[in-house]
């Protein structure tokens, strides 16, 4: 059984710098990709960050690029985001997710995700 389990969420005002992380506890017999969603309050979650199963395809939300970094553990089964120069419109809940093949666009292709970690920048 495939479990997300996520942490690295916190407090921290704007300009400064968080990773998260997900640890992947599921078997690893297939070729997946993984990253990690957002959802503010209101709002719809968004795609922010995937990665491929090698590590060669990457993907950043506008919102987000030259700021955040998402990179995998060469084991394959922890997935991280390096989250700089933090604004406050970053605040939001970040999601893992792990979808079969490549990097998911939408919600429904993610076929895994994590339960969740708060991220709040205070101004």
């Amino acid at each position: 059984q495939v479990q997300l389990v996520e942490s690295g969420g916190g407090l921290v005002q704007a300009g400064e710098s968080l990773r998260l992380s997900c640890a992947d506890s599921g078997r690893f017999s297939e070729v997946y990709s993984m990253g990690w969603f957002r959802q503010a309050p209101g709002k719809e979650r968004e795609l922010i960050a995937g990665i491929s199963w090698r590590g060669s395809d990457t993907y950043y939300a506008n919102s987000v690029k030259g700021r955040f970094t998402i990179s995998r553990h060469s084991t394959k089964n922890t997935v991280y985001l390096q989250m700089n120069s933090l604004k406050p419109e970053d605040t939001a809940v970040y999601y893992c997710w792990r979808a079969r093949g490549g990097i998911v666009t939408t919600v429904t292709q993610a076929d895994y995700w994590g339960q969740g970690t708060q991220v709040t920048v205070s101004s």
